[in-house]
């Protein structure tokens, strides 16, 4: 077994807390840096199946992306969701941490693992958070495809690497594929940056109506690939940077990814 500590200072070692936006709710949200972990679980979120799968698999601590506590709570009520959660987390001694903004923004998190996933190559800076002795932080990355390609087959390049049901195209009329952006998650917020980026395509997730218009209206296409396809390859990878922080401490820790959790959407066709 491992303290909860010794783990706590592996996930910032991994996704700096200093890297997180202002907003976001980092860090260990349940349990005690003392508490011994055995078992670690790594999920995309702590919903009712992930909390299930936690205490079936006997894990001592989840470690997830999205924060299971976001903003502050006046009530702890077990008959609403959240409660009940926090409730069998806690009765059952489950630490829980998180790793949000940070992941998106360190080298090797989410967004580095989604642009290797979908084969892009010389990958840069996207939207620049921070500039501090020579090293540039950024939410999102921009790089090349190896060689250009039409829209349409990258489109459906990206719905099989990530290995999901379907994307979403639209299209800025026949021009081809080489310069790509990314951001995992929800980042329709940057479009204006990817075209002032000069990228072909920007591969992002939750694109509203009027989004995916203003991207194609300022002649770039954009694939929404949904908040879960675009986040959830970074699960094993973050396993396993995990797995390589802590291997020289003493004692024993089992880290595995979820088996349950699934996209709270659906597609029906």
């Amino acid at each position: 077994m491992l303290s909860c500590q010794l783990i706590m200072n592996a996930l910032e070692r991994i996704a700096p807390r200093r890297l997180a936006e202002d907003w976001d709710n980092p860090g260990l949200l349940v349990g005690s840096y003392a508490q011994k972990v055995e078992r670690v679980l790594v999920a995309l979120d702590v919903d009712d199946a992930v909390t299930a799968e936690a205490i079936e698999r006997r894990a001592d601590m989840i470690v997830a992306h999205h924060p299971a506590i976001f903003r502050g709570i006046k009530q702890l009520r077990t008959d609403l969701p959240l409660g009940r959660r926090l409730a069998a987390l806690l009765t059952h001694n489950i630490a829980v941490a998180a790793a949000h903004t940070n992941l998106d923004v360190t080298h090797g998190g989410v967004n580095d693992v989604l642009a290797a996933q979908i084969g892009l190559e010389k990958l840069s800076s996207f939207v620049i958070t921070s500039q501090e002795g020579g090293v540039t932080e950024s939410i999102g990355r921009v790089g090349v495809l190896p060689a250009p390609t039409s829209i349409e087959d990258f489109a459906r390049a990206v719905k099989e690497r990530l290995c999901i049901s379907h994307v979403r195209l639209a299209s800025a009329a026949a021009r081809p594929v080489r310069r790509v952006a990314v951001c995992g998650g929800a980042g329709a917020d940057f479009i204006d940056n990817a075209v002032r980026l000069g990228a072909d395509v920007y591969v992002t997730g939750d694109v509203k109506y009027h989004d995916a218009q203003r991207a194609v209206e300022q002649g770039m296409h954009i694939i929404d690939a949904g908040h879960f396809g675009t986040e959830v390859p970074v699960l094993p990878v973050l396993a396993e940077h995990l797995r390589a922080e802590l291997a020289s401490e003493r004692g024993d820790i089992e880290i595995f990814v979820t088996n349950t959790q699934r996209d709270v959407f659906d597609v029906i066709i």
